[in-house]
């Protein structure tokens, strides 16, 4: 591994996030401490990303590790290019592993996790969670260091007690909110594939997020990222609008991830 070179002077107070891209042409997030920056999945071309990267002042020749929640091409379009064009770890379940090798090309240096189990990467803690996705082996994630925690969970049909208990307490929750169920039902879609979205191995409806957000809501939740969105069964302005009424007590902010751009760059203070 070539030694990486941090474009920031000492560690950050913060823990910085951005999505760079969330849909199904491409999902991919951005998370540093100011010494460690990873992804969580790289699923638009490696070019694309870089050069999203570089749009919000991020450098790809500091990554760390790319972390891949599962096998489908959304995830993982540009993982191998990237991991051989920055000399990157990639790290994934072993089933994970075995269902992307086909598409990911040679990867140097695979470092495979289980969930249930953490790992790390330098002073950032990640623990893998499994959830209900018609892959082989999808994971959410939670990010933490010094007590402040990020939850991710972008693919999954149902929330579960395990979902619950682990998104529970993030200060920063990225969450799908991937359809109007009405839109859906109304849709272009055949009647396979919106069984398909629907179903405990699909994705969660604006009205499952926010029911989910009722109950795992508490005062130290700071913001949630709406991600996901369907473009063709939904809208932003929906998911905001049905699942913002989840959040009238704690107080969160809450923003919906694009596909087209990268977002902002958000800033939490470390606990």
């Amino acid at each position: 591994m070539k030694q990486k070179i941090s474009s920031q002077e000492g560690k950050s107070s913060d823990i910085t996030i951005c999505m760079l891209a969330s849909g199904s042409k491409g999902n991919s997030i951005y998370i540093s401490d100011g010494t460690t920056s990873v992804l969580v999945d790289a699923g638009l071309s490696g070019v694309e990303i870089e050069r999203r990267m570089k749009s919000k002042g991020l450098s790809p020749d500091n990554l760390d590790a790319i972390i891949v929640s599962h096998e489908h091409a959304d995830h993982i379009h540009g993982v191998g290019v990237l991991s051989r064009r920055f000399d990157v770890p990639v790290y994934l379940s072993h089933k994970t592993y075995k269902a992307a090798l086909p598409f990911l090309g040679r990867i140097e240096e695979v470092r495979t996790f289980e969930c249930g189990l953490n790992f790390k990467i330098n002073d950032i803690s990640f623990h893998p969670f499994s959830v209900s996705h018609d892959a082989e082996d999808t994971s959410g994630f939670t990010v933490a260091e010094n007590g402040t925690k990020i939850g991710i969970a972008t693919d999954f049909g149902i929330a579960t007690a395990m979902v619950k208990e682990h998104l529970g307490k993030c200060s920063v929750l990225v969450l799908e909110a991937n359809h109007d169920p009405e839109m859906l039902a109304k849709g272009p879609y055949p009647w396979p594939l919106k069984q398909r979205i629907k179903s405990r191995t699909g994705h969660l409806s604006n009205d499952e997020t926010r029911a989910l957000l009722q109950e795992i809501q508490h005062d130290n939740l700071e913001h949630v990222i709406l991600a996901h969105i369907s473009e063709t069964n939904n809208t932003p302005e929906k998911a905001i609008g049905v699942v913002g009424h989840a959040l009238t007590c704690c107080g969160a902010r809450l923003d919906v991830a694009g596909q087209y751009e990268a977002g902002k760059l958000i800033r939490i203070k470390q606990k």
